[in-house]
């Protein structure tokens, strides 16, 4: 249950049957711990019923339950309820929160208000001209009806780990937001999403307006950065403008374009290489080159194609659209640094919905949330929201070429810190300048990285943001991509993707730690373990002479320094 109703009594007054107003007021404020003065103001007011306002809206049950101790006449106890988050900050930006009247104010409650609210019953009650109460006339009582039900997309697994991601991000950088994204590329579903600062929605009151009201995912929009990348060159891939393996493109680290000079990242450049080892490095200069061969129209078709420059559609209040060059406006300068993320502004969700239709064969789903609309008296699914298919993009040759070489980015380029063994991982890095004041802004970046997997067979797309995170170096590949990959992995481990030996070896660096195999141990002693210098930490559980029993398996992949775990006792208790 991520939101729910509670029982929160009210109280409320008829003023005319109250016989002594000081003394009613008084024991109220008492109770209530609230302001007598305003209290006496509304007990004493010229109408039918009052309620008390704000000191009784909504009071715990044991406070109602001293107020009814009092037998104050012309002082009701009446039931009512408040929403209720019972998993605190879990989801924040997504469920939203509801108001004092449990009116929907952001997220789903707001988006969903109307079928989520039902309707309020009351209590009707005979009285006189004077307001006094009729004796031997039955009350009358209208139940309240309760609104629908909805099931979301939201895998409760992903989001937690999504969650635990970005606390260990906020504990380890310090930046000033960070967000991510989880979604099924092949239906739209939003599997989990979350943003950094957060809240809980049962104490919004407690934070500024500007850290609700703020869901990143949907929200946010900057420059993206080399994540934008695969746009560029899904559209090359699809029209025939390059040979991944074939073409060659050597890279002496800058390229002119109307007398303005476009780095690379890398001093002195990548050399000689393939588009393949382009797409590999992130070398802007390749992308430049692709962008001239895709002409401005074309290119700008495909970037409206994927999505960009209009909202997805997801069910949520406060999306943004994006900001691109006018067609018109737009020179050889500003297509080529389109054409690696730069100048251009977009949302995160644009970027999942996109990278998502350029590795799921080409179509273009509308991001959703709210899944299954269910009767609350019955349990029956009334509605179902079914995957919408915007448009085909690109082929299903194309896609798989895109994932190609999103698999090489990961195994042998930029995202190798996102890299899990047995899991066909993809993706980019993103490292974008934020702009304030039509000026770069100097050693503040967004950093990010997308990714999906099986490379081959995609379950998953998650996209991971930090913005200007603190001590360290603002790379999207050091900063980003080791959590997308935690997620990733963890995600599809907790779906119960298998996973395979047969991905692409990853190309360590000086900063990788290696693989291994972990042996079979069992039948050998503790002196055999230590005389065969594993590079692995033993976690010794039992007494007896003889490894009985060990975990992880033997022939599981981990890295070294890992944890073995072995079980201690006699040999013939493995038979047992």
């Amino acid at each position: 249950m991520l939101a729910t109703n509670v029982s929160a009594p009210s109280v409320l007054v008829v003023p005319r049957q109250i016989d002594n107003p000081n003394e009613t007021a008084a024991m109220l404020a008492d109770i209530l711990d609230g302001d007598e003065q305003r209290i006496y103001s509304q007990v004493t007011e010229n109408s039918s019923i009052v309620r008390i306002n704000p000191d009784g809206r909504k009071i715990e049950q044991d406070v109602a339950s001293d107020i009814r101790k009092m037998r104050h006449s012309g002082v009701y106890i009446v039931e009512d309820n408040k929403r209720h988050y019972p998993n605190g900050e879990h989801l924040a930006h997504v469920l939203g929160f509801a108001g004092i009247d449990n009116q929907g104010l952001v997220g789903l409650e707001s988006f969903y208000d109307e079928q989520l609210r039902g309707e309020s019953g009351h209590v009707s009650f005979f009285s006189d001209a004077q307001g006094r109460r009729l004796p031997d006339m039955a009350d009358q009582y209208q139940p309240p009806q309760n609104g629908m039900d909805v099931k979301l997309t939201i895998d409760n697994r992903v989001q937690t780990i999504i969650e635990r991601e970005l606390d260990d991000a906020e504990a380890t950088y310090d930046p000033d937001g960070a967000m991510a994204i989880a979604m099924d590329p092949s239906t739209g579903e939003i599997l989990g999403m979350s943003s950094r600062p957060h809240f809980n929605p049962d104490d919004y009151q407690a934070v500024s307006p500007e850290i609700y009201n703020q869901n990143r995912p949907i929200w946010a929009q900057y420059e993206p950065g080399s994540t934008f990348k695969i746009i560029t060159l899904a559209a090359a891939l699809q029209e025939n403008e390059v040979d991944l393996d074939e073409d060659h493109y050597h890279d002496s680290g800058s390229i002119e374009v109307s007398g303005h000079r476009l780095r690379c990242w890398k001093k002195g450049g990548h050399g000689s290489q393939t588009f393949l080892e382009v797409v590999q490095n992130s070398c802007n200069p390749g992308f430049v080159v692709l962008g001239e061969r895709l002409g401005t129209e074309r290119l700008f078709d495909y970037i409206h194609s994927f999505g960009f420059g209009e909202q997805t559609g997801i069910d949520m209040d406060g999306e943004g659209s994006g900001i691109l060059f006018d067609e018109e406006n737009v020179g050889p300068l500003e297509r080529a640094t389109t054409a690696f993320g730069q100048g251009v502004s977009v949302t995160p969700i644009q970027q999942v919905a996109a990278v998502s239709a350029a590795v799921n064969g080409g179509t273009l789903y509308q991001p959703y949330i709210a899944k299954d609309w269910v009767d609350p008296d019955t349990g029956l699914v009334i509605d179902s929201q079914l995957p919408i298919a915007k448009r085909n993009v690109i082929s299903s040759e194309t896609s798989q070429e895109v994932r190609r070489a999103l698999e090489h980015v990961v195994a042998k380029g930029t995202g190798g810190k996102a890299f899990v063994d047995g899991y066909r991982l993809g993706g980019k890095t993103g490292t974008a300048q934020k702009a304030q004041g039509g000026r770069y802004l100097e050693n503040n970046h967004i950093v990010s990285f997308i990714g999906f997997a099986p490379a081959d067979d995609p379950q998953i797309v998650v996209y991971v943001a930090v913005d200007n995170p603190k001590n360290t170096v603002q790379f999207g590949g050091v900063v980003s991509a080791p959590i997308a990959g935690k997620i990733i992995g963890d995600s599809l481990s907790a779906l119960g993707v298998p996973r395979r030996t047969d991905q692409i070896e990853k190309e360590l660096t000086w900063s990788d730690v290696p693989y291994l195999e972990v042996p079979d141990v069992t039948g050998l002693t503790l002196r055999d373990i230590h005389d065969a210098h594993y590079p692995l930490q033993l976690d010794i559980t039992g007494d007896g002479e003889t490894i009985v029993s060990q975990a992880p398996e033997p022939g599981v992949r981990v890295q070294e320094g890992s944890t073995l775990r072995i079980f201690m006792g006699e040999e013939d208790e493995s038979d047992e």
